[in-house]
């Protein structure tokens, strides 16, 4: 079981520009060979986590707060926000604040073994890596440079360095980068 933090990034570091858009991203569409990877990551996963400004990003990209199902994970899946947010029924969504620790045992214990995937966004991350419960970091690298946005992790992980695990090129666009997050003692 891991804690997995799988992005897409600019070749600076930003997940979404300046107006938290990810049109950045989406003029890439499908890229070869990339298709397979989500898949493969998804059906590894047994639970995720998301910040309010992802949540709201997939209710007004996907429409699911209109017709549930829209909302694209079968998992159940913890939203972190010290706000209200607009709820839905039907998907598995836990709506949480606070302290990312005991919501992380939490989320171990319904992913049973599987990985718990934190989506997004940067500083909720950075929030369990504070903690020492991230062990990975998966980043699509697009061959663009935003200038500004939202940090892939606004934080130092600096003692010890991460460690590269695994490189893939698809084409002449994107690169996957997973990392393991090394855990000192």
């Amino acid at each position: 079981m891991k804690t997995q933090y799988y992005t897409a990034t600019s070749i600076d570091g930003f997940i979404a520009d300046a107006d938290n858009s990810l049109q950045w991203l989406f003029q890439f569409g499908e890229t070869e060979g990339m298709s397979e990877d989500y898949p493969r990551f998804i059906a590894e996963v047994g639970a995720l986590a998301m910040g309010s400004t992802t949540y709201e990003w997939l209710a007004q990209h996907t429409g699911f707060l209109e017709d549930p199902s829209r909302w694209e994970y079968e998992l159940p899946t913890w939203v972190f926000s010290s706000r209200d947010l607009p709820r839905v029924d039907g998907p598995d969504i836990r709506f949480v604040r606070g302290d990312v620790a005991p919501v992380h045992a939490a989320m171990v214990e319904a992913a049973a073994g599987k990985n718990v995937w934190l989506v997004g966004g940067g500083d909720l991350v950075g929030q369990f890596a504070d903690l020492g419960l991230l062990d990975e970091v998966i980043l699509g690298v697009a061959p663009v440079v935003l200038g500004s946005g939202a940090p892939l992790l606004p934080r130092r992980l600096v003692t010890p360095p991460l460690e590269l695990e695994e490189v893939a090129a698809y084409g002449r666009t994107f690169v996957t980068l997973r990392y393991s997050v090394p855990h000192p003692g």
